[in-house]
């Protein structure tokens, strides 16, 4: 209560006009709280992430940096990074995924996948953490930790440590060899906004430089909302016809460049299975529970295809308690 009352006098000083109102925005799987701030003329957010537990600074960093590439990231308006306090231009509360149907998605994918190419056209080493092979194997750690241990309540036994071992280096090796880009690390429905221009971005300041195909697979193969592989193939392609003329590293062969975005969703899927497992284990949210199920379709899915994942889709398998399909190779 000492905080919200240390953040409100705040907010009543640094707005342009008297402050009417404060109420929840949302809360999102960390530390930080949002909230808005009602005037007589408009309203604006603020950002509360408490120092002991969150910095500001790479918030502030991103959101200029992807800014600057043409993207349409929320203006800073004020900052007290002492308190982790920030003022910043409201979104309304449209998010893409509120919006999204049969028939406005195509046009909000489109838009999508064009201020994901302004971002990635604007990339350059030294600006951004590497999404490097300790970041990408720590996240995978998360499933065996928390998703198999804590939520199944399993312990793998030897030979199945050697497979999910054997599976997450052969996983890494493709992520690896993929061109680097800016990375969102979050590109998804619900931290995209529908605004003008569009989409409002948020959530990104996790944003690191990384595979090139990351956020296509945060996007179309979304953990909450599910669209038919034809049409994810149909956006990932568009996306792929605007990155070329741009100059942005993908492979010329399509097939090439769809079987990374694959490889790279399940290096994803992965980890969202353990973080979705922590967040209710550790923190007591259970509101992504129900995720799980079409993460798990997606991670699924995806093996199905790949010889070379054949053994982490066995183990899938014996972790469910599946009887041992035909047609896996060792």
């Amino acid at each position: 209560m000492e905080r919200l009352t240390r953040l409100q006098a705040w907010v009543a000083e640094v707005l342009p006009e008297p402050l009417l109102s404060l109420s929840p925005a949302s809360a999102d799987a960390s530390f930080r709280r949002y909230f808005r701030a009602g005037t007589a003329s408009g309203s604006y957010i603020v950002m509360d992430a408490p120092p002991s537990h969150e910095d500001c600074r790479p918030f502030l960093h991103v959101a200029r940096l992807f800014r600057a590439a043409g993207a349409n990231t929320p203006e800073i308006l004020a900052e007290n990074l002492a308190e982790g306090f920030l003022l910043l231009t409201d979104f309304g509360g449209t998010t893409y995924l509120s919006a999204l149907n049969e028939d406005s998605a195509d046009r909000l994918y489109g838009e999508a996948n064009a201020a994901l190419a302004s971002i990635q056209a604007a990339s350059r080493p030294g600006e951004l953490p590497d999404y490097d092979a300790d970041l990408l194997l720590r996240e995978m750690r998360l499933f065996p930790d928390w998703y198999v241990d804590r939520h199944l309540g399993l312990r793998l036994d030897t030979e199945q440590q050697r497979v999910l071992e054997e599976s997450f280096a052969r996983i890494l090796t493709n992520n690896l060899a993929q061109p680097m880009v800016y990375v969102h690390r979050d590109w998804h429905s619900r931290n995209l906004m529908v605004t003008e221009p569009n989409p409002g971005v948020l959530d990104f300041q996790d944003a690191v430089y990384g595979p090139i195909t990351y956020d296509l697979a945060s996007i179309y193969k979304d953990a909450y909302i599910f669209w038919d592989e034809e049409r994810v193939l149909d956006w990932v392609i568009r996306y792929w016809e605007i990155a070329r003329p741009l100059g942005l590293p993908v492979h010329d062969d399509f097939a090439d460049f769809y079987r990374d975005f694959e490889w790279m969703g399940v290096q994803r899927h992965i980890k969202v299975l353990g973080i979705f497992a922590r967040l209710y284990h550790r923190d007591g949210k259970d509101g992504y529970l129900k995720d799980m199920p079409l993460v798990m379709h997606y991670l699924r899915r995806a093996c199905e295809r790949y010889h070379g994942l054949h053994p982490l889709l066995r183990l899938l398998d014996d972790l469910e308690g599946r009887p041992a399909e035909t047609g896996y190779t060792f």
